[in-house]
């Protein structure tokens, strides 16, 4: 039964268009494998996406479109749960109960806070901006999550809510799972192709850093072929000596669940054209059944909208008892329908 194993919870935002290469080798990869040994719950995380300006008929086709390729990459829904944080108002309801769980200097010291907020100036920096961490902490309470899968820059995130569960348990009694991260330690991060030194993301790297699993196969092919390297021949994995020959290398072995050190092996004596070759051919051969399929679901709206509602309908069956347990323990008057 999958009650009996252990939950995990997830989310992606719906701000970025075309899944990258980083996003699916360092989160949905590993979703799609938790979802035969855990009790998954993923989420399209539509309401974070509002601490930034959005273009409104942009984000709801942003919301289809990473909904699709989820399921193009193969989360199934009768596997998970998949749905979007928006269909589910209790997130919003034990957010406001956690925000009030938590100390301005606690939620001030977040480094992403800092960072964003640094760029931006304070005039430009929404209160959503600032609170966005403690509505993440409702959205992993809500579920009594037992695991949360993270990169290693969101375990501050999962401290927090590890602090805020611990402080309403210990408070008002037993209510809330204290969750663990589980850190994707063996892809957790890609790197910008023309930047080693900065993680591949939307908002870091440059558009020839990045390969989008929706591009046509030529450009990204073009993008692999300029990847930055170095001004030696031998290909070897060394982070410090080769940042951008290793992350070909960490790109090709996760593809194809090859050993780096059987790929070294490889294409020792040859000259990193060829691993260059090799990984673009292997890219495009990946992503073109992606790219039909998450066409496929975009191309029925209504079979991928009544998806999305069944699984908000399942989320929901978790989220209504949980925020029910959290509202009497602190006092809050039952609605009497």
């Amino acid at each position: 039964m999958a009650n009996d194993r252990p939950r995990v919870l997830s989310g992606i935002q719906p701000t970025s268009g075309s899944f990258h290469l980083g996003n699916y080798l360092g989160a949905v990869r590993q979703w799609i494998a938790l979802q035969e040994s855990h009790d998954a719950f993923y989420m399209v995380v539509d309401l974070h996406a509002l601490t930034l300006p959005q273009d409104p008929e942009e984000l709801r086709a942003n919301t289809r479109l990473a909904a699709a390729q989820l399921l193009a990459a193969g989360l199934d829904p009768e596997r998970c749960t998949l749905f979007v944080q928006s269909h589910v108002p209790e997130h919003t309801q034990l957010s406001w109960l956690m925000e009030c769980m938590t100390g301005f200097g606690e939620a001030s010291r977040m480094t992403q806070f800092k960072d964003k907020s640094s760029k931006q100036g304070s005039d430009r920096t929404s209160v959503g901006l600032f609170t966005y961490p403690i509505l993440q902490v409702a959205d992993i309470l809500l579920y009594q999550a037992h695991q949360v899968p993270v990169g290693e820059d969101q375990r501050q995130h999962i401290e927090l809510t590890r602090n805020i569960a611990e402080r309403f348990n210990g408070r008002y009694g037993a209510t809330f799972t204290v969750p663990e991260p589980y850190i994707l330690r063996e892809t957790g991060k890609i790197y910008d192709l023309q930047d080693p030194a900065i993680k591949m993301s939307k908002s870091a790297s440059s558009p020839k850093g990045i390969i989008n699993l929706l591009d046509e196969p030529k450009a990204s092919a073009k993008k692999i072929k300029s990847a930055v390297t170095d001004t030696g021949s031998e290909i070897r994995f060394d982070q410090e000596e080769k940042p951008g020959v290793s992350n070909l290398l960490t790109i090709l072995a996760t593809l194809t669940d090859t050993g780096i050190a059987e790929l070294e092996q490889r294409y020792a004596g040859k000259g990193y054209g060829a691993l260059k070759t090799d990984l673009a051919e292997i890219v495009s051969d990946w992503a073109a059944p992606f790219r039909s399929r998450t066409q496929a679901y975009l191309d029925d709206p209504e079979t991928l909208d009544s998806l999305l509602a069944k699984g908000a309908e399942k989320a929901r069956a978790v989220a209504v008892e949980t925020l029910a347990q959290a509202y009497d323990k602190v006092g809050l008057l039952p609605s009497k329908h």
